[in-house]
């Protein structure tokens, strides 16, 4: 076969001849236009090497589609397997959504009950969680014992579990 063999007028008029049909198959065996037309052209890029292996003991083509079928099996084992990508990643999404929602109402109540606490508390508690600091450290800035920042930060915990029991 000439097209086989480099002959670009051969490859050429192979192509009219059998391109509509290659199409239609895909079409049926995927049926969604553009992912036939994408599979059909994937084929006419590959078909130049592809031709090497046939052999002539079948009608062209019955090889051809042959060769669409498995273009349209592989198309499926990819689909099937971004698909279920998909719904991993999907499903982590909603779960790292609701937990950053839950984390966001937390803060939003945290803030809110802080609020209600003496400011000396206050102070303790931004100095101790929110920038970080040691007792040791706190204590320092603020002018106190550790001892004291540390009965502060059991006091802040009493008052918050208070104020939550309250609210519930």
């Amino acid at each position: 076969m000439a097209a086989a063999g480099g002959d670009r007028e051969a490859f050429s008029s192979l192509l009219s001849r059998h391109y509509d049909g290659l199409f239609r198959l895909c079409f049926r065996l995927t049926g969604q236009q553009h992912i036939a037309e994408d599979i059909t052209q994937d084929i006419c890029l590959a078909l130049p090497s592809k031709m090497r292996s046939y052999k002539g003991t079948a009608k062209f083509s019955t090889w051809l589609y042959r060769v669409a079928v498995n273009a349209v099996h592989d198309w499926r084992r990819r689909a099937h397997t971004r698909a279920k990508a998909a719904d991993g990643w999907g499903d982590w999404e909603k779960n790292r959504r609701a937990e950053t929602a839950e984390a966001d109402e937390a803060m939003i109540w945290l803030q809110e009950a802080m609020k209600q606490l003496p400011a000396e508390l206050q102070d303790t508690i931004a100095l101790t969680v929110g920038e970080g600091m040691t007792q040791a450290e706190a204590a320092e800035v603020l002018g106190l014992s550790e001892g004291t920042v540390a009965w502060r930060l059991s006091e802040v915990r009493k008052r918050l579990r208070d104020i939550h029991e309250r609210e519930m």
